[in-house]
């Protein structure tokens, strides 16, 4: 069996779409909060969670609503179809309510404009489920994490494709000294990237044929059934796989915690801590980024190979070892050290063992129907933990010591490592090696 390396790709542009559209959305937004519209940073913060808070009850839903579609183009492509749509459309007015609120403010603008980012909040929360869902819709159990591991790439390509027209277009020649910047030309080059995106999946993507041919495939090759009936006839999971996927959640929730703590709070840590700049202290995350996309493909094939557990539990060991050592560091020294840059490095290849292959774990254990429904799972947990951690993270900070940030971190790894013990399904299986004509073309 080969992963379709090429329709994989295809797929992606859905999550390239979404992922350009947040890295905007995370950078802009708050400079026009506070500069156009003057809000404080604590009700702007406020403002700029609602993302994430709304994602706890969007993405369930959507991915149990596309689970139940039966529409003619398929279960994910109607809510990618009309969500980034709908999203698009939105997203143009904010450039322009913001310009004409420079030029004439007024309370009317300033309510227009929250309104308006919270309908394309509700627009984004629509697809992203359905987005993610589409790839192990169409792709064979054991063939997932490789799958997911391109999915994450075609993500990174979107964001990084994002900053390079933003620093091209707002560079400090261009903007430097500027009383009000205009991002609408920034807006509509983001909106022409997810249409094209759009395009491309909807055009490119046969997602009614691709599920029959997966279903062909698992009636062929029938695996472990982890579902019994209950005494209504309805579907369940069996009481040891319900376990196993509510400590995979748990773990879920762990890892980002530990991973999202310092994320939020290292530049403010490195300045403190370190007497480092910003640029300085930027460059050792985005290293760590670097190391992610570097690991995603070689990740997926070693999942393929030791299992997916084995793969993720090596990724938490090796971050608990770089929060450590940057730790310790921080106890003996307050000057930067080019150790840092291999240090985030293992950070960024951790979690990429990490999150290439938890959400494959997690749709492992449901049937096909309910693909959504756990993808809305995954994406709960992951993003309770991200509204948590800054706040929690910072208190510690703030009220405990500066040096709580990496123990933080590490003893949050320690209870994922753990609590991954308690796993035992949604590993990757053995790749049958007949009757796989369907599957071995690489297009």
């Amino acid at each position: 069996m080969k992963l379709k390396t090429w329709q994989t790709i295809r797929i992606g542009f859905a999550f390239l779409s979404i992922c350009t559209f947040w890295q905007m959305y995370n950078s802009v937004i708050p400079l026009v909060l506070t500069n156009t519209f003057h809000m404080d940073e604590t009700l702007s913060g406020v403002i700029m969670a609602m993302d994430n808070i709304l994602a706890l009850f969007l993405l369930p839903l959507f991915g149990m609503l596309s689970d139940k579609c039966k529409s003619g183009m398929g279960r994910r492509k109607p809510f990618i179809l009309f969500g980034t749509i709908a999203a698009v459309i939105l997203m143009v007015f904010l450039p322009m309510i913001d310009n004409s609120y420079f030029l004439q403010p007024s309370m009317q603008k300033q309510i227009f404009f929250i309104a308006i980012l919270g309908a394309l909040l509700v627009a984004m929360g629509t697809y992203r489920s359905p987005a993610v869902a589409l790839m192990p819709d169409v792709t064979p159990g054991p063939l997932r994490s490789k799958a997911n591991a391109i999915i994450n790439l075609m993500g990174a390509i979107g964001g990084i494709l994002y900053l390079g027209i933003a620093a091209v277009l707002y560079s400090d020649s261009r903007v430097g000294g500027l009383e009000h910047v205009n991002y609408l030309p920034l807006f509509l080059i983001v909106a022409g990237i997810m249409l094209i995106a759009l395009l491309i999946v909807m055009i490119t993507v046969d997602e009614v044929k691709l599920h029959g041919e997966l279903l062909e495939y698992e009636r062929e090759h029938p695996e472990e059934v982890l579902t019994e009936k209950d005494e209504s006839g309805n579907e369940k999971l069996p009481a040891p796989v319900k376990k196993s996927l509510v400590f995979l959640l748990f773990s879920i929730s762990l890892w980002f915690i530990a991973y999202n703590g310092v994320e939020t709070w290292f530049t403010t840590y490195a300045s403190r801590m370190w007497n480092m700049a910003l640029g300085s202290a930027s460059l050792c995350l985005m290293i760590a980024t670097g190391g992610a996309i570097v690991s995603y493909i070689p990740v997926g094939i070693i999942a393929g190979r030791i299992g997916r557990k084995k793969t993720i539990l090596t990724g938490v060991v090796m971050m608990f070892c770089a929060f450590m050592i940057l730790f310790v560091y921080t106890l003996i020294s307050d000057h930067f050290s080019p150790l840092f840059y291999v240090l985030f490095f293992a950070v960024g290849m951790g979690w990429a063992a990490i999150n290439v292959n938890s959400l494959p774990m997690v749709v492992e254990m449901c049937k096909g129907a309910d693909v959504g429904k756990f993808t809305g799972y995954y994406y709960t947990f992951s993003m309770s933990a991200q509204i948590v951690t800054p706040i929690v993270a910072g208190f510690l900070l703030r009220h405990v010591s500066y040096l709580t940030l990496f123990p933080y971190a590490a003893l949050f790894m320690v209870a994922a490592f753990c609590t991954m013990q308690m796993v035992r399904h949604g590993d990757s299986k053995e790749i049958s090696k007949k009757g796989l004509e369907a599957f071995d073309v690489d297009d």
